[in-house]
């Protein structure tokens, strides 16, 4: 009875502790703080063709420049209209999108990004930032070279695979609507491509989900090379491997 009313004691003052109060207890000390599912400055809407609106939190305490990526393209209506062009759950369970030539090997006109990888791991609906990969017997210069390519694609993991941990940068996490991520068409490309028809960030008040058509992508800025997820070009069989993928244009 004295252990029953022990707990009843620990958890009347847990009620009562300031919900500031208690969010300090999962703090780690040296890392800034994630903004949290309420943060409307950090949520970032896709609406999608094949139904339904896709909620991610976006992480600028981890990835501030590749958050601040995202939230300019969004206004500017880079991502309206543009498809899911790697799309697959084997060998690696992805579905990747953000370039307005639907190739795999555009982006925006605005400058590569510095490699930004952290803590936060590759699991379900983790979001990270596409890459170039650094050819097969690559120079140190060139893997950093590869490393520090991000631009405006992207991916979403349909299932954990956490050996692109500390390769790519996750800037993200679904964290309402995965079932629609999870009917994403699949193909490289997709015969029938799944279209972002609307992006949004939800400070700017966007509208209720609507499919309807969206306005032509930008032009695509043509790359030197692919966007691959990370792994390529590291020594690995590009056929075998699936830390080392190939675009779909190849």
């Amino acid at each position: 009875m004295r252990f029953i009313a022990f707990l009843l004691a620990l958890v009347a003052a847990m009620a009562a502790m300031p919900a500031a109060a208690q969010n300090q207890l999962f703090e780690v000390k040296g890392r800034k703080a994630a903004p949290g599912p309420d943060d409307k400055d950090n949520l970032w809407l896709l609406d999608l063709s094949t139904g339904g609106r896709v909620t991610i939190l976006l992480r600028p305490d981890v990835a501030p420049n590749m958050v601040a990526r995202v939230k300019t393209l969004t206004r500017d209506h880079f991502y309206d209209g543009t498809i899911f062009h790697r799309v697959m759950d084997s060998p690696v369970p992805i579905a990747q999108g953000g370039d307005p030539g639907g190739d795999g090997r555009g982006g925006s006109d605005l400058p590569d990004l510095k490699a930004e990888f952290n803590y936060l791991p590759h699991v379900r609906g983790a979001v990270s930032a596409a890459r170039r990969g650094a050819p097969e017997g690559a120079s140190e210069e060139q893997r950093t070279e590869a490393e520090n390519s991000a631009n405006s694609q992207f991916f979403i993991m349909f299932q954990p695979y956490l050996g692109f941990d500390r390769k790519y940068t996750v800037f993200g996490r679904v964290i309402d609507g995965m079932e629609y991520v999870d009917k994403i068409h699949r193909g490289q490309p997709p015969a029938d491509p799944t279209r972002i028809v609307h992006a949004y960030i939800a400070a700017d008040n966007p509208p209720p989900y609507s499919n309807a058509p969206a306005a032509a992508p930008s032009p695509a800025q043509q790359k030197d090379a692919d966007i691959v997820l990370p792994g390529a070009g590291d020594g690995a069989d590009a056929a075998g491997d699936p830390a080392a993928g190939k675009s779909d244009s190849d």
